[in-house]
């Protein structure tokens, strides 16, 4: 029914933040943050769990500038499962549970796993106990694929270290030995472990990535809210995911809420993301079911039509309002998802109580995503699309939309739209950027800390004119900012 006293619901562009005194300089602000109630990032940035912005490589690039990166669900659980192992076996200070060969097996296996998980060397393994390495220096001139590893492995003077070496001794070796893999083994011949010479690099060239308490990279993946929703949890864990998202366009559904119970009851200790969600109550419903974290966003994504499809959503800040004053008192975070076309919307987000953002269009033009690289009127662009479009749910996240029971795909009815987004190079660059703008934010605010912006950001509302003189006005634009288009 339509009462007279209909509330006013504002979104990024109808609010400024307020200035403050600050003794705060940009390159001086944390930007450390909670991703669930047990998980922490060091930047507040997700990649949407989208078929064009989100697998392994992307994953990677996000949690080593400090985020985090969610697998889609696209595809089956057996690929995505995949996905997450080639993320948290592609670094590591040690490799807990590196991939190993047999003895036994071929020179064609080999290289097909070297090449799956793009590593340039196996420990060999007879019944559990380390016997040699072979590496692409083994397999250089190998030309028979049928050649079994023993006949080619490196076996005799290999270079090993005890359990508990640390990082400058184990560093110390590899140089010492001119060798790029340190094999960690136990007094029985055990294999414990691998540290390489790539992965002490990468420590020191990214300070910041977010990583797990093993030292491999935070992931995540997507998982849907069906019958298999446990079985697809439980292969995820086992290929090492950190969260899962329980993906869903309206998360206060009752089918969402008991996927989300019947997984908290099952895998108690993982952390689940749940959403989405715009109001009071459907945060509170799903934290009570068990979510760590709510994810806070009906129709706002530049691919999403739910709102003009549905005629349902609540624009973006009050969403957040909304949903914040749910999770705050229960020490949950909120995750804003979708609508953020400049950096200055993370500033704005995470003012409004928001502990991290996620992002779609802005990550899909760029180098690490999966969607198509094309040239249209000599630009180069990338494919994205939303994951209510209906090539998205013909691929299979029809259910997303409580559409997996409609049997003929000529009658779904698609909530997004399948479009194009700028090339923008590597997610590094972009990432640079969006953290560049949200320091410079948090030093106008006086703010040293997430947790300071979001407990004292004050906002103004502005009208159509003020909206108007914030953006580059009375001017031809000659040269392109990195950060900032029109258009």
């Amino acid at each position: 029914m339509l009462h007279d006293d209909i509330e006013v619901a504002l979104t990024f562009d109808d609010l400024l933040l307020v200035p403050a005194a600050s003794a705060v300089l940009p390159n001086e602000v944390s930007l450390a943050t909670r991703l669930t109630d047990t998980i922490n990032l060091n930047a507040p940035l997700v990649s949407a769990a989208m078929d064009t912005v989100t697998e392994h490589r992307a994953a990677i690039a996000m949690a080593r500038e400090g985020g985090i990166g969610i697998i889609h669900k696209n595809m089956s659980i057996e690929n995505q499962a995949r996905e997450v192992e080639r993320v948290k076996k592609s670094e590591s200070g040690m490799i807990i549970d590196p991939v190993t060969v047999l003895e036994n097996q071929s020179v064609g296996e080999v290289e097909e796993i070297m090449g799956q998980y793009k590593i340039s060397g196996l420990p060999v393994l007879r019944e559990g106990k380390l016997v040699g390495i072979v590496t692409n220096r083994d397999l250089r001139f190998v030309s028979d694929p049928n050649l079994k590893v023993r006949d080619v492995m490196t076996s005799k003077n290999l270079v090993t270290a005890k359990p508990g070496i640390d990082m400058i001794h184990s560093k110390a070796l590899l140089h010492e030995h001119r060798i790029e893999k340190l094999l960690v083994v136990d007094d029985n011949g055990k294999l414990c472990g691998l540290i390489t010479i790539k992965d002490l690099e990468k420590i020191k060239k990214y300070p910041l990535a977010a990583k797990d308490s093993l030292g491999r990279l935070l992931v995540g993946a997507a998982l849907g809210v069906g019958d298999d929703v446990v079985e697809h949890a439980e292969k995820l864990i086992r290929a090492g995911v950190d969260v899962v998202v329980m993906d869903s366009a309206h998360g206060h559904s009752q089918g969402v809420l008991r996927a989300v119970e019947r997984v908290k009851s099952t895998f108690p200790k993982l952390s689940i993301i749940a959403g989405n969600v715009a109001t009071y109550e459907g945060t509170k419903a799903l934290i009570k079911a068990g979510a760590n974290a709510v994810k806070v966003g009906v129709g706002p994504g530049s691919i999403c039509t739910t709102r003009i499809v549905a005629g349902v959503g609540v624009p973006q800040m009050t969403a957040l309002k909304n949903c914040v004053a749910a999770a705050a008192p229960l020490n949950i975070p909120i995750i804003a998802d979708g609508g953020i076309k400049h950096s200055g919307e993370l500033t704005k987000a995470i003012g409004a109580g928001a502990s991290a953002i996620m992002i779609g269009s802005l990550f899909a033009g760029t180098d690490e995503t999966p969607g198509e690289t094309f040239l249209y009127q000599g630009r180069t662009y990338k494919g994205y699309r939303g994951m209510g479009s209906l090539g998205a749910m013909r691929k299979g996240s029809s259910d997303r939309y409580f559409q997996s029971e409609v049997s003929s795909q000529a009658k779904l009815v698609p909530e997004g739209i399948e479009g194009k987004v700028p090339y923008r190079g590597p997610i590094s660059t972009v990432i640079y950027q969006l953290l560049g703008g949200l320091r410079s934010g948090m030093g106008y605010l006086g703010a040293p800390t997430v947790q300071a912006l979001q407990q004292n950001a004050q906002f103004v509302r502005i009208s159509p004119a003020g909206l108007r003189e914030s953006h580059v006005h009375d001017v031809i634009i000659t040269k392109e900012a990195p950060n900032y288009r029109t258009a």
